[in-house]
């Protein structure tokens, strides 16, 4: 039986003709049509100027690079989180101060974000910048963390690389710092095999970025450098990949919510296992189905992942609290108990836009095979709940229990 992939790759129809004409051009190197051609259609998308990179994390440290991190400086950012997203810290030779999650996004706490801007304004300690993660695909509550940040004058870089196609407020999620960053990597939403995205409002930001993402070479014929440089830009053929990819964003988000709305439901009776919320202000793109598995469930949340990988079934923990980690465990921080306990108990199940039916059905089965509490009868799968609202967003035409279409996924 061939093993479940936790997010997998999803081509298209146009991925390859893109490529095909990088190489018939022989555009290959990081100049070329499509480079050009999908910074244009990336920014007709979001409204914003852009600049096409290598990865996610070179957007992030370019962009810490742009707003002025740099050695002593201190950087807010969120505790749960990918390393990435703070390494980047680091390369500048700055120091992370983590900030806790709020439980009802597990995204970073304006409140305590709030607080600890106060409290280090006392200390004239003020950060030089603060890191805000979209996480799992879902929008941080980005209102009040840019009034936090604003009453201080302190500039935001949003890390959306797990959010592209997720929206606060109606508006795409990733645009709302002084940059924001997208990521393109193998296992995202839509990828170029790997790359990312550096949006700002500022056109110079991104200009910027752009020539020093290419060595940061003068203008001219000759090979004249003033400024350190990195090479940070991304391959025309990618780029092929990435305009592929991106016509076919909006499918995706929907194919990803889908699959969180089947497992949301089939979940529905069973106690101990509850999806991650999604909060009021936005759609998630659903990146990854994300559940915290309490004691409830039967079983814990390590004994579940080592029971789905002996059934062929890639699973994963949510993100390990960066203040656990070895290589942050002496840097300062604001709170953590929300974290920790998602690091402690999060699972992050199959979730790519090509799961078939079958294969997440396998996955429903092994999980509900795990939980104490026996699989009610197909007649009494999935009850509605009268607190919550009997609708299930599906695309029209898709493969699904007719059980499960009727079924609460809030």
């Amino acid at each position: 039986m061939k093993r479940i992939p936790l997010s997998a790759p999803h081509m298209g129809d146009s991925e390859a003709k893109f490529v095909q004409e990088a190489f018939a051009s022989n555009w290959l190197s990081s100049v070329g049509p499509n480079l050009r051609a999908l910074e244009q259609e990336f920014t007709a998308r979001i409204g914003l100027p852009v600049v096409a990179l290598s990865s996610g994390t070179a957007a992030i440290h370019l962009g810490l690079h742009l707003l002025g991190v740099g050695p002593g400086d201190e950087v807010f950012c969120p505790t749960l989180t990918f390393v990435a997203s703070a390494n980047p810290i680091l390369y500048l030779g700055a120091r992370p101060v983590f900030i806790d999650s709020e439980p009802k996004s597990w995204n970073l706490d304006p409140v305590l974000l709030l607080e600890a801007l106060e409290e280090r304004a006392r200390r004239r300690r003020l950060p030089k910048a603060v890191i805000v993660v979209d996480l799992f695909g879902q929008s941080a509550s980005m209102d009040p963390i840019l009034e936090a940040c604003g009453r201080f004058g302190i500039p935001i870089l949003e890390d959306a690389a797990e959010a592209l196609g997720a929206t606060y407020k109606g508006l795409p999620a990733g645009c709302f710092g002084k940059v924001g960053v997208f990521s393109l990597n193998g296992n995202k939403i839509i990828t170029a095999s790997g790359g990312g995205i550096l949006v700002s409002q500022e056109r110079d930001l991104v200009e910027r970025a752009r020539f020093l993402s290419t060595q940061a070479r003068d203008p001219g014929v000759g090979y004249q450098h003033s400024k350190v440089g990195f090479n940070y830009a991304m391959s025309n053929v990618l780029a092929g990949i990435a305009r592929g990819q991106l016509q076919v964003l909006d499918l995706r988000v929907q194919q990803r919510r889908n699959i969180a709305a089947r497992y949301r439901a089939a979940f529905f009776d069973l106690d101990g296992i509850e999806p991650m919320p999604e909060a009021p202000w936005g759609q998630s793109n659903k990146w990854l189905s994300c559940f915290l598995i309490s004691p409830e469930f039967g079983c814990s949340r390590d004994e579940l992942l080592a029971h789905l990988d002996q059934a062929g079934i890639e699973s994963r923990p949510a993100w390990r609290a960066l203040h656990l980690q070895p290589l942050y465990a002496s840097a300062e921080r604001y709170g953590g108990s929300v974290a920790e306990d998602i690091s402690a108990r999060g699972i992050c199940l199959p979730s790519s836009s090509n799961l078939s039916p079958e294969d997440q059905e396998r996955v429903i089965t092994a999980v509900r095979a795990a939980a104490t509490r026996p699989a009610a009868s197909k007649d009494f799968l999935y009850p509605t709940r009268q607190s919550e609202s009997p609708r299930i967003s599906l695309d029209p035409g898709d493969p699904v229990d007719a059980k499960i279409q009727n079924a609460v996924v809030g």
